[in-house]
């Protein structure tokens, strides 16, 4: 990667930065979220077998991502045929398109608002639009968990995964992750209507964000040192805990914030009425106020910064 190329990713992460997810912008991961639907009444409409739902979520789960890298990288090539200034400016803002790290500052930051402006009612609102578990009934500890769990994992899945598939492949690479983690986030279930068509979608999101979370964990570990020394504390849990987790990777990130704040997270959550007992990691500390959410984000940001700076520095040796 040369150096010109360093630049394009840093114009990625400002933009980022800058304009976060605005509703009126064609974001391709609403695109992604129309065509996943539309392939899913289509599924259970000719497919009432278990063994055909399976077939067809394998090859919805590497159509759907292999025909967005090809469209993407086409789609760039076209424009720098026709300018290079054209290819550029493509090449910027479909990579810009894959980051969230705007969007889920700016939706915590709502949270921890609505708990220190509105009150319990508006918290649990705001939180609604960031997780998929029930809010009705949260209290003030069960609010500020969810935020800081919902940052941790996302930190993953929102930031840091995007910009290294970006730094590996371009936006095409960053555009076909995309495509696997909407995947998940959308049929990836084990229930009883996805547990055959999302078994492939969720097998796979595991697989590609294998580096990505562990590298968040360190991440969150060296913000963690920076911020209040509390980096080898971080790291201590995310090796003890993080295995703990249902998901492969979602537990070091979270486990690694738990350790990073001095605060326990996991424990029982609520689905559609639907109660869960998950893992606890992290130690009993700190008790879980909305003071906690602000430090949760500025080590989501700390953590994020190091990690580009890290990817841009590797980047430069290729």
């Amino acid at each position: 990667m040369d150096f010109f190329q360093g630049y394009k990713f840093l114009a990625v992460v400002l933009l980022d930065v800058v304009f976060g997810d605005p509703r009126w912008f064609p974001h391709p991961v609403r695109l992604m979220g129309a065509v996943i639907v539309r392939c899913e009444e289509r599924i259970f409409l000719f497919c009432q077998r278990p063994i055909t739902k399976r077939l067809a979520g394998v090859v919805l789960a590497l159509g759907l991502p292999c025909g967005c890298y090809f469209i993407v990288w086409e789609l760039i090539r076209l424009m720098d045929s026709l300018s290079e200034t054209l290819g550029l400016i493509t090449w910027i803002v479909l990579g810009y398109t894959t980051l969230a790290a705007r969007d889920l500052w700016d939706h915590a930051t709502h949270v921890y608002r609505a708990m220190t402006e509105q009150g319990f009612p508006a918290a649990r609102l705001a939180l609604s639009q960031i997780v998929g578990r029930d809010t009705a009934n949260l209290s003030e500890s069960d609010i500020v968990r969810a935020t800081i769990e919902s940052v941790s994992e996302n930190t993953s899945d929102g930031i840091v995964a995007p910009l290294f598939f970006l730094a590996l492949g371009g936006p095409s690479l960053a555009m076909a992750y995309k495509a696997v983690n909407t995947l998940d986030s959308m049929i990836g279930y084990r229930n009883a209507r996805y547990q055959d068509l999302g078994w492939a979608s969720a097998r796979l999101d595991d697989l590609v964000n294998w580096i990505p979370a562990r590298l968040t964990a360190v991440g969150i570990s060296l913000a963690a040192a920076v911020r209040s020394g509390q980096g080898r504390s971080a790291w201590r849990i995310c090796w003890r805990d993080s295995g703990k987790h249902l998901s492969p990777n979602s537990g070091w990130p979270e486990a690694a914030m738990a350790g990073a704040l001095g605060i326990q997270l996991g424990g029982v959550n609520e689905y559609g009425g639907r109660v869960e007992e998950r893992a606890t990691l992290g130690d009993l500390g700190s008790p879980l106020t909305s003071s906690l959410i602000p430090l949760a984000l500025q080590l989501m940001g700390i953590a994020s910064i190091f990690l580009m700076m890290i990817f841009l520095l590797l980047l430069q040796q290729w």
